[in-house]
């Protein structure tokens, strides 16, 4: 039996939230495309990850096919092109997961246009895009497909990501009720604080101190989340922003 097609932006790091649902998917019996943009990753204080490689061999260890396109967001053609490229090497995308993102603080009097119109290219328009395409090509059966995206509220100091993110719940909620006649199931999901690089020790002790659970969620934590809401079983959950954070309450 053929395998669904699922599209995961954002795998640009090993351990990025991307890369676990990307192996997870693949787990769960679906073929799997990832892009990321590597000039974004080495301006950030993490950098380039040379280890990227090895996201695609566990997803081939599950016997699934997978590609990697690179892909600069910020460029509103780009999204019609990237499933373009899926189409031609997978075949046509059913589940459609939104894990990228422009991610640089700042606050509301620091924050600069040029910053404020790149977060919302690449977190809302891009988004906004790439669903529209996914819509006007999903090849059915009704029922079948699959949105999910990952959003956060952290705003304050974090203006433009959190205020594009916002936008993104709206777009993406939207499209629970856009897209009925595809039967697509639409979901957001508010994974909280994951450490995939960017924690301090300190921030680590505030945010475990401030988690019912007693940890830091991980990046399986989530993509169990969202191989769930991809899977037949998840259908039924639709329209809905989830928070998946072990019941982080915000320090």
């Amino acid at each position: 039996m053929s395998r669904p097609v699922a599209l995961v932006t954002g795998v640009g790091r090993r351990a990025g939230i991307g890369a676990s649902i990307a192996v997870a998917l693949a787990a769960d019996g679906w073929d799997v495309a990832t892009s990321h943009w590597g000039a974004y990753d080495e301006r950030m204080p993490w950098g380039s990850d040379p280890d990227l490689g090895e996201v695609h061999a566990e997803i081939a260890d599950q016997g699934a096919r997978a590609i990697s396109i690179e892909a600069n967001l910020e460029d509103p053609e780009v999204p019609v092109r990237l499933i373009d490229d899926v189409e031609a090497d997978l075949g046509a995308v059913t589940a459609l997961v939104l894990s990228h993102a422009e991610s640089v603080d700042s606050s509301i009097r620091d924050t600069t246009v040029e910053s404020f119109d790149r977060h919302f290219a690449v977190n809302a328009r891009a988004s906004w895009l790439l669903i529209k395409e996914f819509a006007n090509r999903f090849p059915g059966p009704h029922g079948a497909g699959r949105i999910v995206a990952l959003t956060s509220d952290h705003t304050a100091h974090n203006l433009p990501y959190g205020a594009s993110k916002g936008a993104l719940d709206r777009i993406v909620i939207a499209a629970a009720r856009e897209l009925s006649d595809l039967g697509v199931s639409c979901n957001v999901v508010n994974p909280g604080p994951i450490d995939t690089g960017w924690m301090t020790p300190d921030v680590v002790d505030a945010i475990t101190g401030a988690t019912p659970l007693g940890r830091l969620g991980t990046g399986r934590d989530i993509a169990h989340v969202v191989a769930f809401l991809c899977s037949p079983d998840g259908g039924w959950v639709n329209g809905q922003l989830i928070h998946a954070n072990g019941g982080f309450a915000g320090i």
